[in-house]
């Protein structure tokens, strides 16, 4: 948590993961960020993992740090005050984050009507309005194809939403962008960002496209190998597994030195007329050869003797482990690790939250702050963002076109 943004006004109408985390982000630099819930909960207020009694932690952990508005965006009357508090006054105020859809009562045209400087940032499946998540953004743009092991017919998929996940930073960058743009110039604007967008641009920038143009063809599987360099998982003699990558002359230099594997090594060349050392290309080319040498030697040593090994080596590895394990055995990712700090959530559940990722050297890291109680701030910003009296709250509350909190 930091202060980096505080004055900023950002009202969310979203759900599920790439434009609540975006709020996640902005609400850890400082914003103040008003997530606007359908009354009862919207379409992830339910969404598994669960707690022990049935509540979401996917919603609660997406939600953090935020204010809970809740209305019944069924009725006009809770539509129009979605669209008050989208717009409201203020320079550093109506700004909406949001995956609804693009045409209806919060497309940007309809916000402009109120706000003619607003500002939209809106997440979306494809370009032109078509609904999509990130599974089914995945396979629409091959990943799939491409993982799991070699032998594999089948699409493999991905349980990671990395689409969304990308599709979250790109919407908090591009929000922050289009502000500083407006103060500057005084023009508003909506920012689209589909999912589709995101995961091809990607797949472009990582020269995944030329390579399928250039070579005519698609990349295969490769299973647990690392493509075009050194890197694999191998199983120790006690039967744990890690992952070793070496990249950088320098790391494979630094592994085949700690494994005693120089002199095997250099016979391989050898034959093969090659030099590991100068090209990573050439080590994946031949890594039918160089991962059974790289394979015994690991098998000769237990996890410990692997650990002890390869303790301040140049080359990255690490062990697999199940998220349970990870957090069990490996303080400095959560336990002891200073973005973290123990909450209780509205779930009743007691487990460390994070703040914000990055660490602003020169800056006081703020403690984070649970997600709220569904609703838990509704007569707070009416009255403070829209003016309303007390009558008035009272009067939407009996209609139930606000939550009572």
């Amino acid at each position: 948590m930091y202060e980096l943004s505080k004055g900023f006004r950002i009202i969310e109408a979203s759900s599920f993961v790439a434009a609540p985390s975006a709020g996640v982000y902005l609400s850890q630099l400082g914003a103040e960020v008003i997530c606007i819930d359908q009354i009862g909960g919207g379409p992830d207020f339910h969404r598994w993992p669960l707690s022990v009694n049935g509540h979401s932690l996917f919603w609660e952990g997406l939600n953090r740090v935020k204010k809970s508005v809740a209305l019944d965006l069924k009725m006009a009357a809770g539509r129009e005050i979605l669209v008050k508090l989208a717009c409201a006054p203020g320079p550093r105020s109506g700004i909406l984050l949001t995956n609804f859809p693009s045409r209806g009562f919060l497309s940007h045209e309809n916000l402009c009507k109120t706000r003619p400087d607003q500002i939209t940032v809106r997440v979306m499946g494809w370009p032109d309005g078509t609904s999509a998540v990130d599974y089914t953004t995945n396979p629409a743009v091959g990943i799939p194809s491409l993982t799991g092991p070699g032998d594999r017919q089948e699409p493999t998929n991905h349980v990671l939403p990395a689409w969304d996940l990308m599709s979250d930073s790109m919407a908090a960058l591009s929000l922050i962008a289009a502000e500083r743009n407006r103060s500057e110039t005084g023009i508003g604007g909506e920012v689209r960002i589909p999912l589709s967008d995101v995961a091809f641009s990607t797949i472009a920038n990582l020269g995944m496209l030329g390579e399928v143009i250039s070579s005519g063809h698609d990349r295969p599987r490769y299973g647990n190998d690392l493509f075009g360099a050194f890197g694999r998982d191998f199983q120790t003699r006690d039967g744990a597994r890690v992952m070793i990558v070496a990249l950088t002359p320098r790391q494979w230099t630094s592994l085949i030195e700690a494994l005693q594997l120089t002199s095997s090594v250099d016979r391989l060349e050898q034959e093969l007329g090659v030099e590991f050392t100068r090209d990573e290309g050439t080590r994946f080319r031949h890594r039918d050869r160089i991962n059974p040498m790289v394979a015994d030697a690991v098998q000769r040593h237990s996890l410990e003797e692997i650990t002890n090994l390869f303790k301040e080596k140049n080359f990255c590895w690490d062990v697999y482990r199940t998220v349970k394990e990870a957090y069990e055995q490996t303080p400095d990712l959560a336990k002891t690790n200073p973005i973290y700090r123990n909450l209780r959530h509205p779930s009743g559940e007691e487990y460390p939250a994070p703040g914000f990722a990055g660490t602003f050297s020169e800056l006081e890291r703020k403690d984070p702050v649970a997600a709220p109680q569904l609703g838990a701030h509704t007569t707070e910003v009416l009255r403070s963002v829209l003016n309303y009296t007390t009558d008035e709250i009272r009067d939407f509350q009996e209609a139930g076109t606000v939550a009572t909190d």
